[in-house]
């Protein structure tokens, strides 16, 4: 952490604007392990999401191949279990999406510990730029040619179902392979908050030759997370609603664990002098850059007085939202 933050000093700050041995100072006292002491992770297992697992599991006679979506910034936590269980038996295929969000320095190291779980077919994708899009297609058709299609070896075409937790972008990732082999717009649904698609098994033409359909499903969160840490990391990407977690919580967590893996891109973005720990003095300033403040009046044994008070809840709304849009540096997670 020194190093890094010596580094950010040299390359963010002409010469005698900072303290350094004051930031030096402060950098060696930030938190080393984030306390969840008396926070638990709220259940979220809607009735549409329970229906859609079972909608799900009765389909699976009608497809080829499984194509699991999930976020390249998290990319061995919050896989939901009960995909694999109750989905497994059909040949797979995991997409890491939001590539451009994550920081692929151990890429090799991830592929290594998937492949350690039996994940051999795995693809880095951005579907903002079609990146690696046009490997899905032909590694799907590799990997159900390479199976037994069982009672489906007579049926024209290939059925894909695509699964994942909610908004890691699976209707994203449909709506990418759509336009590249069909040249045609949006068939399915997008949005930035999870819950976006709810129809169950919607059936998308997504390529001629060969001829290839995609099952677009809701996003299955499991009934309860594995630890506190991987809710966490799940909230802070977006797949669990924010007033599940509560902002602040959230925005306290991005910032240790943005520090953690030295992203200090928050310090210049924000105006702060330097990189901090505490998240109510970094919201304060974001508040106050942002002009997300207000004036009351307080009652003083001198007289009534204005002061203006930080909306903390506005701050911790745009310090999350800014880096889920890859403003703040790319991190991974796991």
């Amino acid at each position: 952490l020194f190093r890094s933050t010596v580094l950010w000093l040299q390359r963010c700050s002409p010469p005698g604007t900072m303290h350094l041995h004051q930031v030096l100072h402060q950098a060696a006292a930030f938190r080393e392990a984030f306390n969840f002491a008396g926070r638990s992770m709220a259940h979220w297992f809607p009735g549409h999401m329970s229906r859609g697992l079972s909608k799900m599991k009765a389909s699976l006679k009608e497809v080829d191949c499984i194509i699991e979506v999930h976020d390249a910034r998290i990319p061995l936590s919050g896989r939901n279990p009960l995909l694999h269980e109750s989905l497994g038996v059909k040949p797979h295929l995991l997409l890491l999406n939001k590539m451009d969000l994550a920081d692929l320095t151990e890429k090799q190291r991830i592929l290594s510990v998937l492949e350690h779980q039996g994940m051999r077919k795995v693809i880095f994708t951005n579907c903002l730029k079609d990146e690696n899009i046009d490997k899905v297609v032909p590694l799907i058709t590799d990997v159900i040619q390479s199976s037994d299609r069982f009672q489906r070896a007579e049926t024209p075409g290939y059925c894909i179902m695509v699964v994942g937790v909610p908004n890691v972008g699976k209707s994203s990732v449909i709506n990418a392979i759509r336009r590249q082999h069909l040249k045609k717009g949006k068939a399915s649904r997008v949005g930035a908050v999870p819950g976006i698609t709810r129809a169950v098994l919607s059936r998308i033409q997504v390529c001629e030759r060969p001829l290839m359909f995609l099952l677009d499903t809701p996003g299955i969160l499991f009934p309860r997370v594995e630890t506190i840490e991987t809710g966490m990391k799940l909230a802070v990407c977006g797949t669990i609603l924010d007033h599940l977690v509560g902002e602040d919580i959230l925005a306290d967590y991005l910032l240790f664990t943005l520090n953690k893996f030295q992203q200090f891109s928050y310090v210049e973005r924000y105006g702060l002098e330097e990189p901090c720990d505490n998240v109510e003095s970094v919201l304060k300033k974001i508040a106050i850059k942002l002009g997300k403040t207000q004036k009351v009046k307080a009652i003083t044994g001198v007289g009534d007085i204005m002061v203006t008070i930080p909306n903390y809840n506005a701050a911790a709304y745009d310090f999350i939202r800014t880096f889920r849009k890859g403003h703040l540096g790319k991190v991974m997670l796991d």
